[in-house]
């Protein structure tokens, strides 16, 4: 069975997510036989000239869109996000504990993963609210003592980021960014450390970006009995080759860094885009008389994950099934709080967004 890349779907999922089309084609050529290899990207040996030449490619253009210092570091990990809520408690969580945000579902298992490990000091929760807005500086309290500070900078189930750097009393910040990492400008100065899964921007499933400031890395705790692959120190004094890397999405993850810097033009190219993207939407939303209500607080918005509600679930459904027919999956909201969610992320083309508006307007006169 092949597949018509001109009968391709506008796929709004929250993750694995939609890679451009120009990244999937090189890779489709590479999958067979990677130029000068005579072998499959996937075949290759993650000791070899080939491998080491993607890997070192992939970490520079990181470093070019994110400006970031030398002397700071850049992982390629695998277990997800989830194994990093529970690598960076073992690998910083001194006496004094960790201060940790509670903004929805994810920051939420960050947090419950940081307990197991020590102390933890919940500085803000938005639980009471439905986890519908995020907080303004001086509504919460960092201890200056703390190890770091723990936020999630975009929640895709709840619909709510960040769009500032909160303040911190000090503490480094380490952030999860899994889902709006390199999706705007970043001031990585700010932040202790940043992780983010690759499936929503920056590639496939398979490998976890980590971008850590030397500063915070010299603050890992010594530890014998830590177990060497949640050792931050072995990844970094390896180059992130301890082990057999997932070679493929760091192949990939290169193609779409490339894709965003020789394509796109930059960070601050993407994010026009993507605001214009979310506005298209929130406009929809806004204009609807109430068919459509948003769940984020308007000054929260995310611009990676749209999220509301229909006047009922039944709606919701007819609706889904309808904006698959038009050829646009994932639009179901996440199984925990229900409604519609639509991911935009960085390579989501606008005329899918386009075509969705067309849709949520559509309906709203054939249903409201």
């Amino acid at each position: 069975m092949t597949c018509d890349c001109e009968k391709r779907v506008f796929n709004f999922s929250a993750g694995p997510a939609v890679l451009p089309v120009s990244v999937l084609k090189e890779a489709q050529r590479d999958l067979v036989c990677y130029p000068g290899a005579g072998a499959s990207v996937m075949e290759l040996s993650h000791r070899g000239k080939v491998i080491d030449g993607i890997i070192k490619e992939a970490e520079a253009r990181l470093r070019r869109l994110l400006n970031l210092p030398e002397q700071d570091h850049v992982m390629f990990l695998q277990g997800g996000a989830t194994t990093q809520f529970s690598m960076v408690p073992m690998n910083f969580l001194g006496e004094n504990g960790a201060s940790y945000m509670e903004q929805g579902t994810w920051s939420k298992k960050a947090m419950a993963e940081a307990k197991r490990v020590g102390k933890v000091d919940l500085v803000w929760s938005g639980k009471e609210s439905g986890y519908d807005h995020l907080p303004k500086d001086g509504e919460y309290q960092v201890d200056p003592n703390s190890s770091y500070l723990h936020i999630t900078s975009n929640e895709t189930i709840h619909g709510i980021e960040f769009h500032r750097v909160p303040a911190s009393n000090g503490v480094p910040i380490v952030c999860d960014a899994s889902s709006d990492f390199l999706s705007h400008p970043i001031d990585f100065s700010k932040y202790g450390m940043i992780y983010a899964g690759a499936q929503k921007n920056c590639g496939p499933a398979g490998v976890t970006i980590v971008v850590m400031a030397d500063s915070f890395y010299q603050k890992l705790i010594p530890s014998e009995t830590r177990p060497i692959m949640m050792n931050y120190k072995t990844h970094v004094e390896n180059k992130s080759l301890y082990n057999t890397c997932p070679v493929f999405s760091i192949y990939m993850v290169g193609l779409v860094l490339k894709w965003l810097e020789e394509e796109i033009g930059g960070l601050d190219k993407i994010y026009e885009l993507n605001k214009k993207k979310a506005a298209l939407v929130y406009e929809a939303i806004d204009s609807s008389n109430g068919f459509c209500r948003p769940h984020a607080a308007k000054e929260d918005r995310s611009i990676m994950n749209v999220t509301w509600r229909l006047p009922s679930e039944d709606l919701e459904k007819k609706f889904v099934q309808e904006a698959e027919a038009a050829g646009m999956i994932g639009l179901k909201g996440h199984r925990s709080v229900g409604g519609l969610r639509a991911s935009i992320y960085n390579a989501l083309p606008y005329e899918g967004v386009e075509r969705l508006v067309e849709l949520m307007a559509d309906f709203q006169r054939r249903n409201g």
